[in-house]
């Protein structure tokens, strides 16, 4: 089976809501794209999945925020961060002036074996 899409294919001009549209399912491992225009988490939300997630910033402009340890990452297009299996995590900004595009891979963890990441 083979299957095509556009990644940049019906980008609304502005957002109420984050949107979460899966682009692709196989086993254990989803691709997602996220668009969000200004939102953030909830305050006091964390994501805690038991899946790993990798996470590539496509447009725009977000930070996220990590616990144990804590950290706060700026992202920029092209920059990219994989969150470990139940390490918590919140969007804390994305920008209001542009739609922010997000590509996501979910990935059993522990079925994986570590490589290491090109600078």
């Amino acid at each position: 089976m083979t299957s095509q899409g556009q990644l940049f294919a019906n980008l609304p001009s502005a957002l109420e809501d984050e949107r979460f549209d899966d682009l692709l399912r196989r086993g254990s491992t989803r691709i997602e794209r996220i668009l969000s225009h200004g939102q953030s988490s909830p305050p006091d939300f964390w994501y805690d999945q038991g899946e790993g997630e990798w996470v590539l910033l496509v447009r725009g402009a977000a930070r996220l925020e990590l616990r144990d340890p804590d950290e706060v990452m700026e992202l920029r297009p092209g920059d990219w961060i994989d969150i470990s299996p139940h390490r918590r995590h919140r969007v804390a900004w994305t920008d209001p002036d542009q739609i922010t595009l997000w590509l996501a891979v979910f990935y059993d963890a522990a079925a994986e074996t570590p490589r290491q990441p090109v600078p």
